[in-house]
């Protein structure tokens, strides 16, 4: 799950001289990485006073993390505040138990599916309603991303295994 909300103004070479739970390195990316270990979740703070909290297994967890990285950050004397937090996309992963035919998949949907084996091992699956990006691999596992809410997922699974089974590759 990734999530956003607002702490506010914080100078991010100023929080790294108080905590070893933080690295930043201003010339490779813009963020201060702080990480903390239940929920096992990553963070990226801006200097814009931006988070995105990135690793939770629910959306209840994004939560609970984007709290107590808030609390973190008061308690090292900035004025954070846990305020404007949203679920910005949740990633799922499944596996069919059966291998995919993607040549066959990506001639066959063309107007939804990208597919170019020497770039990218999968097929990528740009499905309309609900409006989520599909991975599938040749092996059966399917990652889906861009859900806002954890039933989109459901329903995008719903609507593409019909599709995979029609694609699905017979074993000699």
């Amino acid at each position: 799950n990734h999530l956003t909300m607002n702490i506010w103004c914080i100078s991010a070479a100023y929080m790294l001289c108080f905590s070893l739970l933080i690295f930043y390195c201003e010339q490779r990316f813009a963020a201060v990485i702080m990480r903390i270990r239940e929920p096992k979740t990553t963070a990226l703070i801006f200097a814009s006073g931006k988070m995105v909290c990135t690793g939770a297994k629910s959306e209840q967890q994004s939560k609970l993390a984007a709290r107590k990285y808030a609390r973190i950050i008061q308690k090292l004397g900035f004025p954070a505040k846990f305020k404007d937090f949203k679920i910005q996309n949740i990633v799922a992963s499944c596996d069919v138990k059966f291998p995919i035919r993607l040549e066959g998949l990506a001639y066959s949907h063309g107007a939804f599916s990208s597919y170019e084996p020497e770039l990218f091992p999968g097929l990528i699956y740009r499905m309309r309603q609900p409006k989520i990006v599909l991975l599938i691999f040749v092996s059966g596992k399917i990652v889906l991303t861009g859900a806002k809410v954890r039933e989109e997922t459901y329903t995008a699974f719903e609507n593409i295994y019909p599709v995979l089974t029609e694609f699905r590759k017979v074993q000699q």
